[in-house]
């Protein structure tokens, strides 16, 4: 009985129970979760989801306002504009959770590297994040593709190879707190490796803001996917994106304006959704210091 009643009071107390609860408190976070998670599952389920080939040609029905076979009507071509908006929520998000994952993946070692070595290897590290963060995202990928061409790829490789500076700043920052902390000392004393300490004692303890961080990043990267395909230079047709469904509609603006409705909102609800998601997180996991991830990356 007395056990019992101690785990309760463990998990009532735990950093990651009393986060919970905050967050589930926000409804405008609550809401952003539901949205985003309502996205991943349309995406993820796209073949099972659209009800007909989203670059299936049928000239004779193109421009059809909704029906019951065709809910959000055709385009320009007479292909379903819901099938195609399913597929490009699939493009647009797997691509975008690609481009993170490659983003942490570099910078999140950098920067427990960075703070935990310290010395020349932090200069070293930190001054190449500050020459990548003075290169222009947008005109450093249009140069990346005039050399290589329009691809999706390419502009993806650039945002990883610029985004990474700031998550390698926020880790940095908070690995140069955590270390100093009496748990970390005591894996010192004990003789563990610091591979090990970095891994279990370091970097768990160190994710809430990289976390926060992300998921307020992720709507920058589907902002960006879906410029870049809108400009032809990402995603290139007849693949369904949200950008190239955006530039398919701009001649028939006043014709058939649905055309640009649909695409328009659905990155509108996902950047919107991950925004309050991100700001529900940040009190969550770090009440008191709000906004506190986005100083840190853009390195105020």
């Amino acid at each position: 009985m007395v056990q019992k009643m101690t785990l309760g009071k463990t998990r009532e107390d735990s950093f990651l129970w009393c986060a919970m609860k905050r967050l589930c408190k926000d409804k405008l976070a609550l809401a952003g979760l539901i949205i985003v998670v309502l996205f991943l599952i349309v995406g993820f389920a796209a073949p099972l989801l659209a009800p007909h080939d989203p670059t299936a040609v049928n000239t004779a029905i193109r421009l059809q306002m909704p029906s019951w076979e065709y809910p959000l009507g055709t385009d320009q071509l007479g292909r379903c504009m819901l099938s195609r908006l399913i597929y490009g929520t699939q493009t647009t998000l797997v691509n975008a959770l690609a481009v993170l994952g490659g983003i942490l993946a570099v910078g999140v070692p950098l920067g427990i590297i960075a703070g935990y070595k310290g010395g020349w290897i932090d200069n070293l590290i930190m001054r190449a994040a500050d020459i990548v963060c003075t290169f222009p995202s947008s005109l450093l990928a249009l140069a990346v593709v005039s050399i290589l061409g329009p691809s999706l790829l390419n502009i993806m490789i650039v945002l990883v190879c610029l985004w990474w500076a700031p998550f390698a700043r926020i880790m940095r920052s908070t690995v140069l707190k955590v270390k100093e902390k009496d748990y970390v000392m005591a894996a010192q004393a004990a003789g563990s490796s610091k591979l090990k300490i970095m891994v279990q004692h370091i970097l768990l303890n160190s994710i809430s803001p990289i976390v926060v961080y992300s998921t307020l990043r992720v709507g920058m990267i589907i902002m960006h996917i879906a410029g870049f395909s809108f400009i032809g230079l990402g995603t290139q047709p007849p693949q369904a994106d949200w950008g190239v469904m955006l530039s398919d509609s701009r001649e028939f603006i006043t014709t058939a304006p649905l055309m640009m409705v649909w695409p328009g909102l659905a990155i509108m609800l996902s950047v919107f959704s991950l925004n309050m998601l991100g700001e529900g997180l940040n009190q969550a996991l770090m009440p008191g210091s709000s906004k506190k991830a986005r100083r840190l990356g853009d390195g105020e």
